[in-house]
Protein backbone atom coordinates (compact mmCIF):
# COMPACT_ATOMS: atom_id res chain seq x y z
CA UNK A 1 0.00 0.00 0.00
CA UNK A 2 1.55 3.49 -0.89
CA UNK A 3 0.93 6.07 1.69
CA UNK A 4 -0.93 9.01 0.65
CA UNK A 5 1.10 12.05 0.57
CA UNK A 6 -0.81 14.31 -2.07
CA UNK A 7 -3.79 14.93 0.62
CA UNK A 8 -1.65 15.97 3.47
CA UNK A 9 0.51 18.31 1.43
CA UNK A 10 -2.95 19.72 -0.32
CA UNK A 11 -4.57 20.45 3.02
CA UNK A 12 -1.02 22.17 4.60
CA UNK A 13 -1.10 23.80 1.40
CA UNK A 14 -5.02 25.20 1.53
CA UNK A 15 -5.01 25.91 5.33
CA UNK A 16 -1.04 27.99 4.71
CA UNK A 17 -3.12 30.30 2.11
CA UNK A 18 -6.00 30.34 4.12
CA UNK A 19 -4.21 31.95 6.81
CA UNK A 20 -2.62 34.63 4.67
CA UNK A 21 -4.52 38.06 5.03
CA UNK A 22 -5.74 39.28 1.52
CA UNK A 23 -4.69 43.13 0.50
CA UNK A 24 -8.42 44.04 1.11
CA UNK A 25 -8.68 42.14 4.46
CA UNK A 26 -4.86 43.80 5.28
CA UNK A 27 -6.24 47.27 4.12
CA UNK A 28 -9.71 47.48 6.34
CA UNK A 29 -7.44 46.07 9.45
CA UNK A 30 -5.27 49.02 8.80
CA UNK A 31 -7.81 51.58 8.76
CA UNK A 32 -9.79 50.24 11.33
CA UNK A 33 -6.91 50.69 13.54
CA UNK A 34 -5.78 54.46 12.31
CA UNK A 35 -9.88 55.22 13.16
CA UNK A 36 -9.75 53.36 16.64
CA UNK A 37 -6.75 55.09 17.21
CA UNK A 38 -8.01 58.24 16.34
CA UNK A 39 -5.78 59.46 14.00
CA UNK A 40 -7.19 61.65 11.02
CA UNK A 41 -8.00 59.59 7.74
CA UNK A 42 -5.64 59.94 5.28
CA UNK A 43 -6.66 62.17 2.05
CA UNK A 44 -6.40 60.86 -1.65
CA UNK A 45 -5.94 63.41 -4.33
CA UNK A 46 -6.49 62.87 -7.71
CA UNK A 47 -5.37 65.58 -10.51
CA UNK A 48 -3.85 66.31 -14.39
CA UNK A 49 -0.89 67.22 -12.72
CA UNK A 50 1.21 67.62 -9.92
CA UNK A 51 4.16 70.19 -8.73
CA UNK A 52 5.88 69.85 -5.31
CA UNK A 53 7.94 72.79 -3.76
CA UNK A 54 9.92 71.47 -0.87
CA UNK A 55 11.48 74.33 -0.29
CA UNK A 56 8.62 76.88 0.08
CA UNK A 57 6.38 73.23 1.65
CA UNK A 58 3.51 73.55 -1.16
CA UNK A 59 1.57 70.82 -3.16
CA UNK A 60 0.38 72.00 -5.94
CA UNK A 61 -2.29 69.83 -8.01
CA UNK A 62 -4.10 70.67 -11.23
CA UNK A 63 -6.50 70.23 -13.51
CA UNK A 64 -9.57 68.66 -12.38
CA UNK A 65 -8.50 67.82 -8.49
CA UNK A 66 -10.68 65.62 -6.63
CA UNK A 67 -9.78 64.98 -3.01
CA UNK A 68 -11.57 62.71 -0.63
CA UNK A 69 -11.15 62.18 2.68
CA UNK A 70 -13.16 60.77 5.66
CA UNK A 71 -15.79 63.62 6.05
CA UNK A 72 -15.59 65.13 3.03
CA UNK A 73 -14.76 65.61 -0.92
CA UNK A 74 -13.48 68.62 -2.57
CA UNK A 75 -13.63 68.73 -6.78
CA UNK A 76 -12.06 72.12 -8.05
CA UNK A 77 -9.89 73.06 -10.92
CA UNK A 78 -6.50 73.93 -9.00
CA UNK A 79 -5.41 72.97 -5.09
CA UNK A 80 -2.77 74.38 -3.24
CA UNK A 81 -1.56 71.93 0.48
CA UNK A 82 1.05 73.66 2.54
CA UNK A 83 2.22 71.65 5.05
CA UNK A 84 4.88 71.64 7.87
CA UNK A 85 7.60 68.79 8.15
CA UNK A 86 7.20 67.49 11.89
CA UNK A 87 9.86 67.82 14.25
CA UNK A 88 10.27 64.01 15.25
CA UNK A 89 10.80 62.77 11.18
CA UNK A 90 13.33 65.79 11.21
CA UNK A 91 15.60 64.14 14.24
CA UNK A 92 15.13 61.25 12.81
CA UNK A 93 16.06 61.80 9.15
CA UNK A 94 12.81 60.24 8.10
CA UNK A 95 10.28 61.93 5.89
CA UNK A 96 6.97 63.16 7.57
CA UNK A 97 4.63 66.17 7.36
CA UNK A 98 1.17 67.71 8.88
CA UNK A 99 -1.32 69.49 6.38
CA UNK A 100 -1.88 73.15 7.73
CA UNK A 101 -4.05 74.53 5.42
CA UNK A 102 -5.77 73.45 2.02
CA UNK A 103 -5.92 76.51 -0.81
CA UNK A 104 -8.87 74.78 -3.52
CA UNK A 105 -9.70 77.62 -6.59
CA UNK A 106 -12.04 77.51 -9.63
CA UNK A 107 -15.44 76.00 -9.48
CA UNK A 108 -15.16 74.50 -6.07
CA UNK A 109 -17.47 71.96 -4.89
CA UNK A 110 -16.97 70.66 -1.14
CA UNK A 111 -19.53 67.51 -0.27
CA UNK A 112 -19.72 66.28 3.24
CA UNK A 113 -20.78 62.72 4.43
CA UNK A 114 -22.90 64.08 7.11
CA UNK A 115 -24.73 65.64 4.31
CA UNK A 116 -25.02 69.04 2.46
CA UNK A 117 -22.86 70.40 -0.45
CA UNK A 118 -21.10 74.19 -0.45
CA UNK A 119 -19.77 75.68 -3.78
CA UNK A 120 -17.96 78.40 -4.34
CA UNK A 121 -14.79 80.00 -6.32
CA UNK A 122 -12.36 79.36 -3.46
CA UNK A 123 -12.22 77.90 -0.58
CA UNK A 124 -9.49 77.00 2.56
CA UNK A 125 -9.76 74.85 4.78
CA UNK A 126 -7.46 75.13 7.59
CA UNK A 127 -6.07 71.59 9.45
CA UNK A 128 -6.05 73.24 12.87
CA UNK A 129 -9.18 74.29 13.53
CA UNK A 130 -11.36 72.24 11.31
CA UNK A 131 -12.97 74.73 9.75
CA UNK A 132 -13.64 75.27 5.78
CA UNK A 133 -13.83 79.73 4.61
CA UNK A 134 -16.00 80.15 1.10
CA UNK A 135 -15.88 83.08 -0.81
CA UNK A 136 -16.40 84.27 -4.52
CA UNK A 137 -20.13 83.31 -4.66
CA UNK A 138 -20.66 81.12 -2.16
CA UNK A 139 -23.65 78.71 -1.43
CA UNK A 140 -24.54 76.06 1.04
CA UNK A 141 -27.41 73.60 0.39
CA UNK A 142 -28.80 71.00 2.17
CA UNK A 143 -31.30 69.23 0.15
CA UNK A 144 -33.78 72.23 -1.64
CA UNK A 145 -32.74 74.96 1.30
CA UNK A 146 -29.44 76.70 1.01
CA UNK A 147 -27.90 79.59 2.31
CA UNK A 148 -25.73 82.72 -0.06
CA UNK A 149 -23.46 85.25 1.48
CA UNK A 150 -19.82 86.64 0.63
CA UNK A 151 -18.54 84.60 2.92
CA UNK A 152 -19.48 81.47 4.63
CA UNK A 153 -17.19 79.74 7.45
CA UNK A 154 -18.04 76.59 8.38
CA UNK A 155 -16.77 74.79 11.28
CA UNK A 156 -16.55 71.43 10.70
CA UNK A 157 -16.23 69.94 14.12
CA UNK A 158 -18.57 72.14 16.23
CA UNK A 159 -21.43 71.54 13.17
CA UNK A 160 -22.14 75.19 13.10
CA UNK A 161 -22.02 77.80 9.80
CA UNK A 162 -21.43 81.88 9.88
CA UNK A 163 -22.62 83.77 6.77
CA UNK A 164 -21.47 87.55 6.09
CA UNK A 165 -22.28 89.44 3.77
CA UNK A 166 -20.57 92.81 2.17
CA UNK A 167 -22.22 96.13 2.93
CA UNK A 168 -23.91 96.43 -0.01
CA UNK A 169 -24.98 92.72 -0.21
CA UNK A 170 -27.18 91.18 2.28
CA UNK A 171 -27.06 86.99 3.28
CA UNK A 172 -29.88 85.17 1.53
CA UNK A 173 -31.58 81.96 3.07
CA UNK A 174 -34.37 79.72 1.53
CA UNK A 175 -35.98 77.31 3.89
CA UNK A 176 -38.54 75.00 2.55
CA UNK A 177 -41.10 73.51 4.98
CA UNK A 178 -40.73 70.22 5.60
CA UNK A 179 -43.05 67.84 4.45
CA UNK A 180 -45.82 66.47 6.83
CA UNK A 181 -45.19 68.93 9.56
CA UNK A 182 -48.16 72.12 9.79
Amino acid sequence: MKPIIGIPLFLFCFLWLACLPSDSLAEKNQKDQIAQAGSPQPMVIKSDSLVVDDSKKIVIFSGRVNAKRDEFTIDCEKMFIYYQSSESARTANAIGSKITKIVADGNVKIRRKAGGEAISRHAEYYEGEDKIVLTGDPMVKQGEDFVQGDKITIFLRENRSIVESAQEKRVKAVIYPKKGTK
